[in-house]
């Protein structure tokens, strides 16, 4: 069974690439050196709010999407929502969030009433389980949002963090249910994919300022190299390792692999910045770098699961991938140098890069496409 990605979820998209880049702004900032905790919690609170939005619509779309006008309509308001939300965030201690746990409660509700109209709709038994289990959990998430905006700040905020924090977690509970009306694997993983390269475009935006006419250079080359050798990975593993073919699959581990994946990409984002910045500090720049690569790499180990038999039967690879990592990180926290950072890093992600792209080449799947 196959069922493409449609245009209207291809527009769709679009409002989370400008959520992206906003979301990503909370940690481009350093205070004294580095990252406020605060401000890395903040950023992770928004980026599952938004992506776990965006996960819920994929597969209900995934399950039940038939581009009627319901759907088409039900997209456009949530694109609306998305939108007023990127611009209602912030990592300011004192910051007014009611807008956004407004926002994002409204999103969830739109997402509930999706799934309440399959269930009024349907006289299936497995489908109707399906859109109970997920309405109840979109209806907990909607009431702690809605319910946040009006609390106090601090209970809001508590409040708000447990209603997603169960609503992010409470789908990977529910396999017994959505076995039963198993997911169409194929588009699920074009949806992720799509979703990952928008990721790697912000990467793309993030290194802009090394391609200048005053700050091009080698390094500005080296740059690019590590960007590029992470996405050479990544399709390699989705494009060429995976079994898009797959039947019966829940995609819930496909789902949350993407999450790593998808911080792993934004701290590489905003470490490429930060390594080049003297008020930084260097340990903390370095070690945010490869935090976001080892997430990342750690992701792409996590969806071995779901390779071809020939590319599942040895991880030895990831084994070299996990030591040329700490070899690296090693090596530029010791030289302390910004150039030094940048070449060893190329080094290993390109090393790493081609320890996978030799098993395509092992077993003749070369075409990259």
């Amino acid at each position: 069974m196959s069922k493409p990605v449609s245009m209207i979820e291809l527009f769709y998209d679009l409002v989370f690439v400008y959520m992206i880049s906003k979301a990503t702004g909370l940690i481009h900032h350093l205070h004294h050196g580095v990252v406020e905790p605060f401000s890395l919690i903040v950023f992770a609170f928004v980026v599952i709010v938004f992506i776990n939005s965006w996960m819920v619509q994929s597969v209900f779309v995934n399950r039940y999407g038939e581009s009627s006008w319901t759907d088409i309509g039900f997209s456009l308001i949530n694109m609306v929502i998305v939108l007023y939300m990127s611009n209602t965030f912030s990592s300011e201690l004192n910051a007014n969030l009611r807008p956004f746990f407004l926002a994002a409660g409204l999103l969830s509700l739109t997402l509930c009433l999706q799934y309440l109209i399959v269930y009024w709709r349907t006289k299936v038994k497995d489908d109707r389980a399906i859109a109970r289990i997920f309405a109840g959990i979109l209806g907990v998430r909607t009431i702690a949002l809605l319910g946040a905006a009006w609390l106090p700040p601090t209970v809001g905020i508590i409040v708000a963090v447990i209603g997603v924090g169960i609503s992010w977690v409470a789908p990977g509970f529910t396999g017994r249910y959505t076995h039963k009306h198993p997911i169409i694997f194929a588009h699920l993983l074009e949806r992720l994919t799509e979703l990952s390269i928008v990721m790697f475009g912000e990467t793309i935006v993030g290194i802009a300022n090394y391609f200048t006419r005053t700050s091009f250079s080698f390094i500005s080359i080296l740059i690019f190299v590590i960007v590029a050798s992470l996405f050479f990975a990544y399709i390699t593993q989705f494009d060429h390792f995976i079994d898009e073919h797959r039947q019966g699959e829940t995609g819930n581990l496909l789902i949350y692999l993407h999450y790593l994946i998808i911080f792993g990409i934004s701290m590489v984002t905003v470490a490429l910045k930060f390594v080049a910045e003297p008020e930084a500090d260097t340990t903390f720049a370095i070690s945010f770098l490869y935090v976001g690569i080892g997430l990342f790499y750690l992701g792409l180990r996590i969806a071995r699961h779901y390779n071809l038999v020939q590319f599942r039967q040895s991880s030895r690879f990831y084994w070299w991938i996990l030591f040329l990592i700490v070899v690296g990180y090693g090596w530029c926290i010791g030289a302390d140098n910004f150039t030094v950072t940048v070449s060893v890093t190329a080094v290993v992600l390109v090393i790493s890069c081609g320890l996978l792209v030799r098993q395509v080449y092992r077993y003749g799947n070369v075409s990259y496409h």
